[in-house]
């Protein structure tokens, strides 16, 4: 039985805000911005009692790297890895029963359990080194391996099969982020709001003039550090929008470039046409689930896959054909556009 998630942020993605709201329809209106999970935050949101919730924002997501970032020294995730802890807080294992639900219905190609692999290839927040046949090989006896939950004492405990198995959220703790921000903003009444973390995007409600949320696909970039550019504008109504994607997330060494995203079913860098994909779903981290997942498999599964699966039917394809950028919507994502 193949366990989850995803092997690096592959939401680099997609998706910037763009706000457009008339002039006269600003009451309440109230934007806020910061620093989170080693990106940025962006929140816009209509509140009748005016409201300021930046410093509330800021401690959900502090609170939210305890328990998910492998960059804080301390964190939860990180004691689990280190095998100094097995308690699961209800927020982690929430995050891991979805993770593992995902990885089902990919046929493995979403991966939690990848994360000796993600650092060993220089994506994580270990040193990568250099590898070869042998030690991918190695590495992939920790992957893939099932997970036990067990109760005690009224915990939720995690048995791992082999110690050495460590866990990576990175590809469904940024969504999951702002599902947690967005529950938030809901249970104090704000109803009309759209949050971007990173890239990732949900949008609730509508503006005051009741059009819909807009945001922006990113075109693939050339080079790593290259201007961002709008590559397409969509319509977002109770929706969440996560794009993943390889191009501006790798590294190259002797003339080969690596990719950030790792099939867990080889332990390599994915190496295919895809650039990047745009995954609509009703929350932020199913979206950033499948985007990775999709990234994995490449286009023509993640097609085949969309095809014969009724939960996710919006997406977008950039990939490259013989030097040229070519695009595919899915019918259900091609209402949802605006411009091109």
């Amino acid at each position: 039985m193949n366990f989850l998630v995803r092997y690096c942020h592959a939401v680099l993605l997609a998706a910037f805000v763009i706000v457009l709201a008339s002039c006269g329809h600003n009451a309440g209106k109230k934007i806020i911005s910061g620093e989170a999970q080693g990106t940025y935050y962006a929140i816009t949101y209509y509140d009748s009692q005016n409201r300021d919730i930046g410093a509330a924002i800021d401690s959900i997501l502090a609170d939210f790297d305890q328990t998910a970032s492998l960059w804080v020294g301390n964190s939860l995730i990180r004691r689990i890895n280190d095998n100094s802890d097995s308690v699961m807080s209800p927020m982690f294992c929430d995050m891991l029963d979805k993770a593992l639900r995902v990885s089902r219905l990919s046929g493995g190609y979403f991966d939690c359990t990848v994360g000796k692999l993600v650092n060993a290839w220089g994506f994580g927040f270990r040193q990568g080194s250099n590898l070869d046949s042998s030690t991918v090989d190695s590495l992939r006896q920790y992957t893939g391996l099932p997970l036990t939950i067990v109760e005690s004492a009224g915990n939720r405990i995690l048995r791992k099969t082999n110690p050495e198995t460590e866990l990576d959220f990175n590809a469904i703790a940024q969504g999951y982020s702002v599902d947690v921000i967005a529950d938030f903003l809901s249970r104090k009444g704000i109803a009309n709001y759209i949050i971007d973390v990173g890239g990732e995007v949900i949008a609730k409600g509508a503006k005051p003039d009741g059009s819909a949320w807009v945001v922006g696909v990113e075109r693939p970039a050339e080079e790593k550090f290259a201007e961002r550019q709008i590559e397409i504008t969509v319509n977002l109504r109770n929706e969440s929008i996560v794009t993943s994607g390889n191009y501006r997330k790798f590294y190259e060494k002797d003339g080969v470039k690596y990719s950030h995203t790792i099939d867990p079913l080889t332990g390599y860098p994915v190496n295919h046409s895809l650039l990047s994909v745009s995954v609509v779903a009703d929350s932020a981290w199913k979206a950033d689930a499948f985007a990775t997942a999709f990234m994995a498999m490449g286009m023509e599964k993640a097609l085949e896959y969309i095809k014969d699966n009724k939960e996710i039917k919006s997406a977008y394809f950039i990939y490259n054909e013989n030097g040229e950028y070519k695009t595919y919507a899915t019918p259900e994502f091609e209402k949802r556009i605006v411009t091109k």
